[in-house]
C-alpha cells in the first residue's frame, strides 16, 4: 500500500440498491472535516459527543443541502480503526452519497483503498489478520454455518487456537536454546525426547483444525448429486427436497438430459442439489453427453442420493451400479405410496409425492456431510490451512532431525520456520507481501 497511513480517508461502505447509504471517514483531523460539511438541525448540548447519533443536513462547499442524514462520531481509540471516525448516514442511492463524498474529499480526505479500513484496525492492533479476514468472511457467507464460522474467527476463534500453539513452539525453541548453552545442566535426550512429544502434539492439533473437506463445505457448502436409471423419480425427489416445482417432471424416460444444479441450505448448511441424466447406455448424441455429465458429478459430490424406484423390481444395471457405491451413498426407495417390491439395507423410503420419508432423508444427509457444528479453532480460509501445512511440514522434519539423532540446533531451525508460518495467520510474522493479499479482495468501504 503506497498512500501514508496518516491520511483522512473515506469511502461509501454501503452497497448499491439499499434504502440507506453511509460514508465512513477515519483518520486524524476527520472530526473538522465533518464540522464543515454537517450541521445538526437543532442546537444539541454536547454535539458530536462519542456514539451520539445527530440528525442534520450535509452541505457542500457552497452551502447547497445535499441531503438529510444522520451523522456519528466514534472517538480514538474506541473505534473502528481505532482512529477518529465518523459516519454520514443519508438516503439509499448513489447520487447523494457520491455528492457527500465527493464534499468529503475536498475538504482533504481521499478515497480509501480496498479494504483500507479493516487493514488500519490490524496495523493499529485492534484485530489481527486472521480476525480481518473474518470480517469479509461474514460479508461474503453463503450459508449461517459459513456465517457463524467467519463470527468465531472474528471473535478470536482461530487466533487463540494459533497463538497456544506458537507459545508452545516458542517454548520449546526456548527450551532447546537452554539445553545447548548450559550442556551439564539440562540433559539433551530428556529435552529432544520432550521436543518431539510437543511437536507431535502441536501437529495433531493443526490437523485437526485444518480439515480441508470440512473447510470447503462451510465456506462453499457441500455437493449433493441425485443419481439412477431414467423415470425412477430423481426429478420428483429433487423438487421435494427444494419444496418448490424446480426439475421437470414427466413418465418419459431421459427427461433431464443435463445437470441441473439449485442450492438449498439445511441446519445452516449450504447444499448444491443436482438432478442428473439418468445412468443408461443410450444412442441419443445428446442424452450421452449428460448421462456423462451425470457421472462426472458423481465423481466430485460430497453425497450421492441413489434413486430406485421400489414398485418395480431392481435391474442388473442398478445392482451392478450399487456394488460400486462408497460411504458417500445414500439410496433412497422411491415411490413409497405405491405398493414396494425391492428391499435394501439402510435405504431410505421416500414418496417424493407425497412428502414421506423427506425429513428422514434430510437427517440422513446432515449425517453423511458430517459438520454439526463449527469448533472454534476450525480453519475455514484456504490460506491458514495452506500455512497451517507449512507449519505442520517444518515440525515434521524438526521430528526426523530428533528420531536421527542430530544436534538440536537443527529441530529448532524447524521450529522457528513453524512459528513463523504460524504467525502469517495472525499477522505476527508481518510479512508485506501476505498482508497485501489479504486485503485485496477487500472491497472500499471496509
Amino acid at each position: 500500500m503506497l498512500n501514508n497511513r496518516n491520511d483522512i480517508i473515506c469511502a461509501v461502505a454501503t452497497g448499491n440498491g439499499g434504502s440507506i447509504s453511509i460514508v465512513r471517514v477515519s483518520g486524524e483531523g476527520a472530526f473538522s472535516i465533518l464540522k464543515k460539511c454537517f450541521s445538526p438541525i437543532k442546537r444539541i448540548k454536547n454535539a458530536y459527543q462519542h456514539g451520539r447519533m445527530m440528525y442534520g443536513n450535509v452541505y457542500d462547499a457552497n452551502g447547497e443541502t445535499l441531503d438529510e442524514a444522520m451523522a456519528v462520531c466514534f472517538y480514538a481509540p474506541s473505534s473502528y480503526t481505532t482512529e477518529d471516525v465518523f459516519e454520514i448516514q443519508m438516503h439509499g442511492g448513489s447520487m447523494s452519497a457520491q455528492a457527500v463524498l465527493k464534499t468529503i474529499m475536498a475538504l482533504g480526505a481521499r478515497m480509501a483503498e480496498p479494504g483500507e479500513f479493516t487493514r488500519r484496525a490490524f496495523l493499529n492492533g485492534r484485530i489481527d489478520l486472521s480476525e480481518a479476514e473474518a470480517v469479509m468472511g461474514i460479508v461474503g457467507a453463503s450459508s449461517q454455518m459459513a456465517r457463524r464460522a467467519s463470527v468465531r474467527q472474528l471473535k478470536g476463534g482461530v487466533s487463540a487456537g494459533i497463538g497456544k500453539a506458537r507459545e508452545e513452539l516458542l517454548g520449546l525453541v526456548a527450551l532447546i536454546s537452554a539445553a545447548t548453552d548450559f550442556p551439564e545442566e539440562i540433559d539433551e535426550d530428556v529435552t529432544a525426547a520432550r521436543v518431539k512429544e510437543k511437536s507431535q502434539k502441536v501437529i495433531q492439533f493443526l490437523k485437526s483444525a485444518s480439515d480441508k473437506r470440512h473447510a470447503r463445505i462451510l465456506r462453499q457448502g457441500a455437493s449433493v448429486v441425485l443419481a439412477g436409471l431414467p423415470n425412477v423419480g430423481k426429478s420428483s425427489v429433487m423438487n421435494a427436497l427444494l419444496s418448490c416445482e424446480r426439475a421437470i417432471v414427466t413418465d418419459i424416460p431421459g427427461t433431464t438430459r443435463d445437470v441441473l444444479t439449485e442450492s438449498v441450505e439445511l441446519n445452516g448448511i449450504k447444499l448444491s442439489l443436482s438432478d442428473t441424466a439418468g445412468l443408461r447406455d443410450t444412442e441419443d448424441t445428446v442424452e450421452k453427453i449428460g448421462v456423462q455429465r451425470a457421472k462426472d458429478a458423481l465423481e466430485n459430490a460430497d453425497v450421492v442420493l441413489y434413486v430406485l424406484d421400489a414398485a418395480r423390481e431392481m435391474t442388473d444395471e442398478e445392482r451392478e451400479n450399487l456394488s460400486k457405491m462408497d460411504d458417500r451413498y445414500i439410496v433412497l426407495l422411491n415411490k413409497s405410496d405405491l405398493e414396494s417390491v425391492v428391499e435394501f439395507e439402510n435405504a431410505v423410503t421416500i414418496s417424493a409425492k407425497t412428502g414421506e420419508g423427506v425429513k428422514e432423508l434430510t437427517d440422513r444427509i446432515i449425517e453423511k456431510i458430517g459438520i454439526d457444528d463449527v469448533n472454534e479453532d476450525m480453519m475455514t480460509l484456504p490460506r491458514h490451512i495452506e500455512c497451517a501445512n507449512r507449519a505442520i511440514d517444518a515440525l515434521a522434519r524438526a521430528i526426523q532431525w530428533i528420531d536421527s539423532a542430530m544436534p538440536l540446533d537443527f529441530a529448532a531451525n524447524d521450529l522457528r520456520e513453524a512459528l513463523e508460518a504460524l504467525g502469517d495467520i495472525t499477522g505476527e510474522s508481518m510479512n508485506e507481501s501476505v498482508i497485501d493479499r489479504v486485503f485485496q479482495d477487500f472491497c472500499v468501504g471496509k
